[in-house]
């Protein structure tokens, strides 16, 4: 059982050589989720050894170039590696035409299934969910019609205890209601605690992505007591009126959305290229929130790790 995040690219519009274009692949359980898809996410993959025909789900934020340009490459590369399972894109709908274009224009007809789940742009909802994770969208402030995404697992159910389970005779068609926490009434009217016959589920996980948006105080509220929050900081506040005039935040900015909603720990992506030092982001959130960590290319996070360390 495992809840990983790995980041691809952390850079904003212009690219770096060691900070490249928005994407993340995030792992729940061995369902690949990729988030965003910048120009040269497959060769990011690659890079990771990670095998990225098993990516079944893809979100996009917003169509600037640098979110979604390396989509067309790795959905044509699945092709030629003779995919058959189908993908899933999630995405504001004017993204279907483009990718329908580039594939018409190349008289490619693909070997899988590609469908397209549009993504609300004036309304917050659940956008996917299955028996393990629930994803819903947050309405962000950009130039254009932006979301982020927040998974949440499903809560875990309590782990049977099966010699105690033999000890105290309880039949098997009772365990469902133990596993979900309820305590046995024995025959004889013998109150068995839940916890003397199960042992505590694994905590599930959460996560928020905060693509491109300027600050919206709002958003804490939609995120509160998330584990990692990912919240854009493409300036720090000595260039604040330059980041509201383009649609994004500062770091101290994106700290005091962590701060207000209580998260666990606070990840500072999509970095402008004039920093070439991007510590000073760093230093300039923890003036307001402590648990702050710097996105960098290849980085991946462990969510067992996250927990146990706050």
């Amino acid at each position: 059982m495992s809840f990983k995040l790995t980041i691809l690219g952390c850079s904003s519009a212009v690219p770096d050589l060691d900070k490249h274009p928005s994407s993340q692949l995030l792992n729940s359980n061995e369902n690949l989720f990729l988030i965003d898809c910048g120009e040269g996410t497959q060769i990011r993959l690659r890079e990771r050894n990670i095998n990225f025909q098993r990516i079944s789900h893809v979100l996009i934020s917003h169509l600037h170039g640098d979110h979604f340009y390396g989509l067309i490459g790795l959905i044509n590369s699945m092709h030629l590696l003779g995919r058959k399972k189908e993908l899933h894109i999630f995405s504001h709908f004017e993204l279907k035409n483009i990718i329908n274009s580039q594939l018409q224009v190349a008289s490619t007809i693909l070997n899988y299934p590609l469908f397209f789940h549009e993504i609300p742009k004036d309304s917050e909802e659940v956008i996917f969910e299955n028996d393990e994770i629930i994803i819903e969208n947050i309405l962000l402030d950009h130039r254009i019609h932006c979301s982020g995404f927040i998974f949440r697992e499903k809560k875990y159910l309590r782990k049977i205890e099966r010699e105690n389970i033999i000890k105290h005779n309880i039949p098997d068609f009772y365990l469902n209601k133990i596993r979900s926490g309820d305590d046995y009434k024995s025959p004889t009217g013998e109150i068995i605690k839940n916890k003397q016959i199960t042992k505590k589920a694994r905590q599930a996980n959460s996560y928020a992505y905060c693509s491109d948006t300027r600050f919206k105080k709002s958003i804490s509220k939609k995120i509160s007591g998330i584990d990692l929050l990912y919240h854009e900081s493409t300036f720090n506040e000595k260039h604040k009126n330059l980041a509201k005039k383009t649609g994004h935040s500062t770091a101290l900015q994106a700290a005091n959305i962590a701060n207000e909603a209580q998260v666990k720990c606070l990840l500072l992506g999509h970095f402008s290229k004039r920093y070439k030092d991007v510590n000073l982001l760093k230093i300039e959130a923890q003036k307001v929130f402590k648990n702050v960590i710097l996105a960098e290319n290849g980085m991946q996070l462990n969510f067992k790790e996250i927990i146990q360390n706050n």
